[in-house]
């Protein structure tokens, strides 16, 4: 076995990977960019190398940078972890030339599986059906919009070396295709240093579901079932889960063999997917392999009771599987949430800056033989006080439950949400919450199109409803009623000018626009018993019990007897005295006050903010890299105005109506921030 590795990635996979490696008793190597010094993950390794400047293109994505560091650490093997250069057959095979192990396939399987278009002839050979389209690189726009058509519409645009969303996009006409072909190329470019695309066709109202694999040195490869991953949006997934609620079991083992022979025949070690597409009738088509560990390997891990990196260690270390295809379980239910820098109200824009909080909901099961154990699990490579980069992917945890079965998992889910807090930048647990309370994804019945279909017209807080408004009113009330209490008994107040606690108050729920709502509310302490109090909303009444100190941003506690979790926030960017609360997704900022000054408030005018129609702003931060037009010229909606970079994904920013150029604010390659002007109509 091993002694030490280095892991040539960062973020939560990184740690994800220390961490086992930690239980086996193996030294770690962490290698860090200059925008990645103080992360977690360097913190965690036994050493860290640094690699290079920020972008990944001179640091984590070159080989030689990550061969010296072995080197020069003695490191005796490298786990790629995802992404960066772990489908990199030029990488994997380099590393094995210079006598180090690369804990993946062996090169020649990367090269086969990795390459799409390669893969597909490949298992087109083995028998494995194939989604229709053509296999070879494009070289033009115009080429890619000549195949389309023939093809027929609506056509999938890849890049070759893509994944996680990467160098994709769906076209339905041939302005989009001409359109797509080019930002894929870029995308496939800057992230894989591949431009090589392709094009298929896109099967509508399809399921994606996909089978994990495990395979040794000595010839033997098992599946470890399947993982249901249609939630996406933009073809990026966003939840996953195992087993599969759509599938059957005959459905199951039939992709599970197909993919077992799909690696057999190019000789796969190590852990690796097989990606299908699958239809109403359960017919499945080869989408693609990934040749290396999934974001969403830990459903699998709570499915079956086993460490993926630990076997994949253990394999490439020469050991055979400890386990047959027949003794592979399947135990309860798990969901993973990816939770995003990325504002959900804001079109998921990246949100980038510094973690003011990051406290993740009390984790109840890690890894590992926990097959019993059903709980809730973090994977992050973020921490309190850590800063979000623009230049890497905007995912920075995982949060997985594992329930008894799917309704348990989802319940636990929503909970574990709850008390998830993150503050200082944007998250899109809003997002997740909304999801998982959707009557069709509570019952399974969804596809790949399920998000675009739900929110296609973008994402609005009035797209979380919370089913107790009420409550919400109560919770704000009950918080600042416990806050008056400790008020009042501060010592030195001036008598007859004492804090007054009361019992009625006025809620005022803030609105954009000044449409504000006011609620009164009666609050009664339940004599004798601290923390607790009866809240009359209406005719509702909320008997609410919570031991959570006065300064906790996660409270928790019974309403009614019920278990909850929220989230208190005691302050907004605009208003110093008001208390924001998140509940199931739903977020509201109240005004807790004396019915006297709910009166005035209520008069006080709207200030309505300025008018800035005319310009186009930066809607997140993030790299201007061009800028398509110039003072004085004439502009039609919809047409190109700039191009911004961030989190690795180019964001297109068009012209909203139409008007003439007045003035280019921002020059190419600034560094821009959120709502900076970039161009200004006249």
């Amino acid at each position: 076995m091993f002694t030490k590795i280095l892991i040539a990635n960062r973020g939560e996979i990184a740690c994800r990977v220390i961490a086992t490696a930690r239980k086996m008793g193996i030294k770690t190597v962490a290698v860090y960019s200059d925008a990645d010094k103080d992360a977690r993950h360097v913190m965690m390794a036994d050493e860290a190398v640094h690699i290079g400047p920020a972008a990944s293109r001179e640091s984590y994505l070159v080989a030689d940078k990550i061969i010296a560091a072995c080197k020069q650490t003695g490191a005796q093997a490298v786990h790629p972890g995802y992404g960066f250069l772990s489908e990199n057959a030029e990488f994997s095979k380099r590393v094995e030339e210079e006598g180090i192990i690369f804990i993946g396939p062996k090169h020649y399987s990367v090269g086969a599986m990795g390459d799409k278009i390669e893969s597909k002839k490949l298992a087109g050979a083995a028998g494995v059906n194939c989604i229709p389209g053509v296999n070879d690189a494009i070289d033009t726009p115009e080429r890619a919009v000549e195949i389309a058509k023939g093809i027929g519409y609506p056509v999938m645009i890849k890049a070759s070396a893509g994944g996680g969303g990467k160098g994709l996009r769906v076209a339905f006409n041939d302005k989009e295709a001409f359109e797509g072909f080019t930002s894929c190329k870029n995308e496939a470019r800057n992230s894989f240093g591949d431009d090589r695309v392709f094009i298929e066709k896109f099967v509508e109202e399809p399921r994606h579901i996909e089978i994990q694999l495990i395979g040794d040195s000595h010839g033997n490869v098992i599946y470890l079932n399947e993982r249901e991953c249609s939630i996406q949006r933009r073809h990026q997934k966003v939840i996953e889960e195992a087993p599969s609620p759509f599938i059957s079991d005959a459905t199951r083992k039939a992709m599970g063999e197909q993919a077992v022979a799909l690696a057999k025949a190019v000789k796969y070690q190590s852990a690796g997917t097989v990606e299908f597409v699958v239809g109403k009738d359960q017919s499945f088509y080869f989408l693609e392999m990934n040749t290396r560990l999934q974001v969403e390997h830990p459903v699998t891990e709570c499915i079956t009771g086993l460490d993926l990196v630990e076997l994949m260690i253990r394999v490439a270390a020469g050991e055979k599987l400890p386990l047959t295809q027949a003794e592979v379980k399947r135990n309860g239910w798990a969901i993973e949430c990816r939770i995003n820098a990325e504002d959900p109200f804001r079109n998921f824009l990246p949100s980038t800056g510094r973690l003011v909080r990051f406290a993740p909901p009390e984790q109840t099961m890690f890894q590992a033989n926990t097959t019993d154990w059903f709980g809730v699990r973090v994977d992050t490579g973020v921490q309190d006080g850590g800063e979000i980069p623009m230049f890497y992917d905007s995912m920075i945890a995982k949060l997985i439950v594992h329930g008894a079965d799917r309704n348990d998992a989802i319940a636990k889910m929503r909970e574990a949400l709850n008390g998830f807090v993150i503050r200082g930048i944007s998250s899109n647990i809003p997002f997740q919450a909304a999801l998982l309370a959707h009557p069709r994804f509570v019952s399974g019945d969804f596809n790949t199109g399920f998000i675009a279909e739900q929110y296609g017209k973008g994402f609005a807080a009035e797209d979380v409803p919370h089913e107790d408004p009420s409550f919400l009113v109560a919770l704000a009330a009950f918080v600042r009623r416990k806050s008056r209490e400790r008020a009042a008994t501060l010592s030195g107040q001036l008598p007859g000018y004492g804090v007054r606690v009361g019992q009625d108050y006025v809620v005022v729920t803030l609105a954009q626009g000044g449409n504000n709502a006011y609620t009164p509310v009666h609050v009664d302490e339940f004599v004798g018993e601290t923390g607790s109090a009866r809240v009359r909303v209406g005719a509702a009444s909320y008997e609410i019990r919570s031991n959570s100190r006065i300064n906790d941003v996660a409270i928790t506690g019974t309403v009614n007897g019920q278990l909850f979790t929220a989230q208190v926030e005691r302050g907004t960017p605009k208003n110093p005295l008001a208390l924001r609360l998140q509940h199931n997704g739903t977020r509201i900022d109240t005004l807790v006050v004396s019915p006297r000054m709910a009166e005035l408030h209520a008069l006080m005018p709207h200030k309505a903010p300025p008018d800035m129609s005319r310009y186009v702003l930066s809607p997140m931060p993030g790299l201007l890299v061009d800028v398509a037009v110039v003072p004085g010229q004439k502009v039609q909606a919809g047409e190109r105005v700039a191009v911004i970079e961030a989190m690795k994904m180019e964001n297109v920013l068009f012209a909203a109506a139409d008007g003439v150029v007045g003035k280019v604010l921002a020059a190419k390659g600034e560094s821009l921030t959120v709502d900076q002007p970039i161009v200004e109509f006249v």
